[in-house]
């Protein structure tokens, strides 16, 4: 029998959907095939047209023309967070698949009414939870899972943003406000709550959390500092300079002409003159301590599950690097998977350290450790009907819901937040 070849539409041609998703889904060319776009930046289109073979009557500035009509079998959701539920209701009334980026929302109204248009329509969607597809943090679940640590107890989970990602993409970047996107908790640590209830097997029973905004605001900028790095006496020292974190950078890795965080600090093809360009008129030329930025910088929430197992997740931007830390810890031991130190170790007690190197696990070249990878692996096997998503839209919601929970808790000073109120 001929194999199924599913046509996709994509709406969102940013770093997300033009530069990770769409190379995945366009190599697999025997199970899928793009056929239409649509962004608000014409660049952009232009680009992506060319570089995946959509005709020019498949290309498509306005949304509303977009969803006019189905124009394929699936839709892939790569736009900004608040955009994420409209753009997936109108996937599913008009009878889509869908492929969704992360978070979908942080109301819980919003929730409902994907799981009952999803019903209601039919359709199937995966969320776009990379990790849970990534070789290193199965190999977590797996080790868990056999018991090697006994019962599991506590999980402590580190999310090291590191200062210069939160200056990219918390403070200067799309994920700044929580007028134009999801809390942090959600924002960035999505992940974390989706691995933490699949690590727990168990749903979520009570969440609290405090965090606040401490560093990232106008009382700490420098006396001397200038409202864009371009302009700044500074420009040469601060550890948050934009010719530092963009430009100085972009030399050192070898000018590429299309990659990340380059990509979005300037339209591709990227050029030096672009960048200096950037830095004079864009977004993230600003001094870090000048923006309109209202997330928090760090985060510190506890959970228990309903199966008794206990949760910490602590989220910091004030590190040196980034890197995930899960510390769990059994009945019989402790397994430590440690992304800056790229490795798994399992203590049993009493017996000698095992270590396994995540690097043998992970796949190279491609993001999230393979988890970009094996997520469009799992997207074909979904669409015909070879199993059930590990990040399904009834699965992925709850993770979303705790971190909703998360952020109530946090606005009232950490009271404790029961998940599901009913």
């Amino acid at each position: 029998m001929e194999k199924k070849i599913f046509t996709v539409a994509v709406i969102g041609a940013g770093a997300r959907g033009a530069g990770v998703y769409s190379p995945l889904i366009a190599e697999k060319k025997d199970c899928f095939d793009i056929v239409a776009v649509c962004d608000i930046q014409q660049e952009r289109l232009d680009d992506y047209a060319q570089r995946f073979g959509v005709k020019p009557e498949n290309c498509f500035l306005d949304e509303n023309v977009f969803f006019a009509k189905k124009r394929a079998d699936l839709l892939l959701v790569t736009t900004q967070d608040p955009d994420h539920v409209g753009h997936c209701l109108k996937g599913f009334a008009l009878g889509y698949d869908i492929m969704t980026e992360k978070p979908l929302t942080d109301k819980r109204e919003e929730c409902t009414a994907l799981l009952e248009a999803q019903k209601k329509y039919g359709g199937k969607a995966l969320v776009c939870h990379v990790l849970r597809y990534a070789p290193a943090f199965l190999k977590a679940a797996e080790l868990l899972n056999s018991g090697v640590i006994g019962d599991l107890v506590l999980i402590q989970a580190l999310e090291r943003v590191g200062f210069a990602h939160q200056a990219h993409s918390y403070v200067r970047g799309n994920w700044r406000n929580t007028d134009i996107a999801a809390p942090m908790i959600l924002a960035k640590c999505c992940h974390d709550l989706d691995l933490l209830q699949f690590y727990a097997k168990s749903k979520c029973k009570s969440i609290s959390s405090v965090g606040d905004l401490v560093y990232f605001k106008a009382e700490n900028k420098p006396a001397n500092a200038a409202k864009r790095c371009i302009d700044c006496p500074l420009i040469e020292s601060c550890e948050y300079s934009c010719k530092k974190r963009y430009i100085d950078a972009w030399h050192y890795q070898g000018c590429p002409v299309d990659q990340w965080p380059f990509s979005v600090f300037t339209s591709a093809p990227i050029t030096e003159e672009k960048l200096y360009q950037a830095m004079k008129e864009g977004p993230y030329g600003k001094c870090v301590f000048d923006c309109d930025n209202n997330v928090v910088d760090h985060e510190f929430t506890m959970m228990t599950f309903e199966n008794g197992v206990k949760a910490t997740l602590t989220m910091t931007a004030f590190t040196a690097n980034g890197g995930r830390r899960y510390h769990f810890h059994g009945t019989k031991g402790e397994l430590i998977l440690e992304e800056q130190e790229n490795k798994i170790t399992v203590q049993k007690f009493d017996k000698p350290m095992e270590v396994i190197e995540m690097s043998d696990l992970t796949e190279k070249g491609y993001g999230h450790g393979g988890g970009d990878y094996h997520l469009i692996e799992s997207l074909y096997d979904t669409l015909i009907g070879k199993g059930s998503a590990e990040t399904s839209l009834e699965r992925s919601v709850e993770s979303h819901l705790m971190g909703i929970c998360a952020e109530e808790s946090r606005l009232k000073g950490g009271e404790l937040i029961y998940v599901h109120k009913d």
